[in-house]
């Protein structure tokens, strides 16, 4: 059976931080106005955003320009679409946040927004006032994942996409092509109505003939209703009684759906390429020996491979395997809750009368366990198989153990990237000294000032919590420094020839 700790145990939830109190009132607000935006952002990260949708737009104009001469391989022309529409602003409810709001190759396709990284920690969706209740995951690499599968012999599910492993691949047989249907009809992220709404604003987009080329003419050969424009700009979620709001007959409604399948197929093979997922590091350099650890990071690399135990999880390959710093597992490390995320005040119901946290503070990340038992998930892009329903209880709270791959990709040295699930981490070094000191050190009491440094707060949840790799490893803080000077080899895009 998975680890489990007999020990476990709830807690109470941290006290409501003050930002998220603030978000919480001008939920009520109008979601698609200006006020909205900047009553929950503040003026840094409104700043931050703007650059960001500017280099979107730049990138997405980049991108159109190859249609004029596409690729004549058709492996490349599915790479081209999955690229304009990861990049592509219409495809969310107020035409205003693209997949790569979130995902951008500066950060190794992560949250791209120092500002909210270093307070939020999740991210707006396309309306700005609703946040998610998870900060934004890599996605390169993510393709490599197996289809999700219990594997008996350990005892645990392994494979999947998402923190909580609920893109299984099982219908696809591609875990990122299903993660890639979550964000658009997810409240808290592109927020369409309905899947049919994502397949409308691609047919109106200058990349249709490609995708057409690739597909097949009858991708968007549908007879949409006359208030579709309407229905799919009001945000979601869909009502109870009316869950498919583009009414659609069933024959339109199975190529809406295929069509969906294709695009998220696209993105997938985009993340796959060569642009996204490319084994080029320091790391990849060393083991084609065109390159060599400096002494700091072989003794880090010494470390993950030892006393840190850290390559138990984040394996770095084997024999005829791809070294990804993954075991594809989930694991509870007891990572403390974010009192920064807006979500904890998102129990209020919005102007259209949706509350994203029924729970509000009281809230608890319930992981892989909380998508087996069928929680309160924003996005369920694969069903769960019933033979896993059993599994629940002893997958409560861990969380998917992410590549390291990129772990540490930044624009500039300034820029803070968040760790953990829920972003609770604003550095590398700070999420490794977790891992190190969790059980040496005392508990935090609130407003403590050595919080992260000489004490930590309570795990946000006990179940399942790993004790056997994480809480006390004896490591200095040289040790430390030299974990984090080995996984900065792990960032794409070195030069054998360049600097080291």
């Amino acid at each position: 059976m998975p680890f489990t700790n007999p020990c476990a145990r709830s807690r109470p939830r941290a006290v409501l931080s003050f930002a998220a109190i603030m978000i919480a009132a001008t939920i009520g607000a109008d979601a698609r106005s200006a006020e909205e935006s900047s009553a929950t952002l503040s003026p840094r990260a409104l700043q931050e955003i703007a650059e960001l949708e500017a280099e979107i737009d730049r990138v997405e104009a980049g991108s159109i320009e190859r249609l004029a001469a596409p690729p004549d391989n058709q492996v490349q022309q599915i790479e081209l679409l999955g690229k304009l529409m990861l990049y592509d602003k219409q495809l969310s409810v107020n035409r205003n946040e693209a997949c790569a709001f979130c995902h951008m190759p500066e950060t190794g396709f992560t949250g791209p927004v120092s500002e909210l990284n270093r307070t939020t920690g999740s991210y707006p969706g396309s309306v700005r006032a609703r946040f998610s209740n998870r900060k934004p995951q890599s996605h390169a690499y993510a393709p490599l994942s197996p289809v999700l599968h219990y594997n008996s012999a350990q005892g645990d599910l392994v494979g999947g996409n998402f923190w909580d492993m609920r893109a299984t691949g099982r219908r696809l047989g591609n875990p990122a092509a299903e993660q890639a249907e979550g964000p658009p009809t997810n409240p808290v992220e592109m927020g369409l109505p309905d899947v049919a709404c994502a397949v409308y604003r691609a047919s109106q987009r200058p990349y249709r003939a490609l995708f057409e080329s690739v597909w097949g003419p009858q991708a968007f050969a549908i007879a949409w209703p006359d208030n579709v424009e309407q229905v799919c700009e009001r945000p979601g979620p869909a009502t109870a009684g009316d869950p498919l709001p583009v009414h659609l007959g069933p024959i339109d409604r199975g190529r809406a759906g295929t069509t969906f399948d294709q695009m998220a197929q696209s993105i997938a093979g985009y993340e796959a390429s060569a642009e996204v997922t490319a084994f080029t590091s320091k790391f990849d350099a060393v083991l084609a020996k065109k390159a060599q650890f400096t002494p700091q990071e072989q003794a880090g690399y010494d470390l993950f491979r030892g006393k840190a135990q850290c390559n138990t999880c984040h394996r770095d390959g084997g024999p005829g395997e791809d070294p990804l710093f993954t075991d594809f597992t989930a694991s509870n490390i007891g990572t403390p809750a974010n009192p920064r995320l807006p979500y904890y005040g998102e129990n209020r119901p919005d102007a259209l009368g949706y509350a994203a946290n029924p729970g509000g503070p009281s809230f608890v990340d319930r992981g892989v366990g909380g998508f087996l038992n069928g929680g309160h998930l924003l996005s369920q892009p694969s069903a769960v198989d019933a033979r896993w329903l059993k599994l629940a209880p002893d997958n409560q709270a861990r969380i998917q153990v992410l590549t390291l791959r990129n772990v540490d990709e930044r624009p500039y040295p300034a820029f803070v990237k968040a760790y953990g699930h829920n972003g609770y981490f604003t550095s590398l070094k700070a999420i490794v000294h977790f891992y190190n000191t969790r059980d040496a050190l005392p508990r935090c009491q609130p407003g403590d000032p050595g919080e992260g440094t000489t004490c930590w707060p309570a795990p946000e949840s006990t179940d399942n919590m790993n004790t056997s790799k994480v809480g006390h490893l004896g490591l200095s803080g040289a040790e430390e420094d030299a974990l984090v000077n080995f996984m900065q080899t792990l960032t794409d895009g070195y030069m054998p020839t360049g600097r080291q």
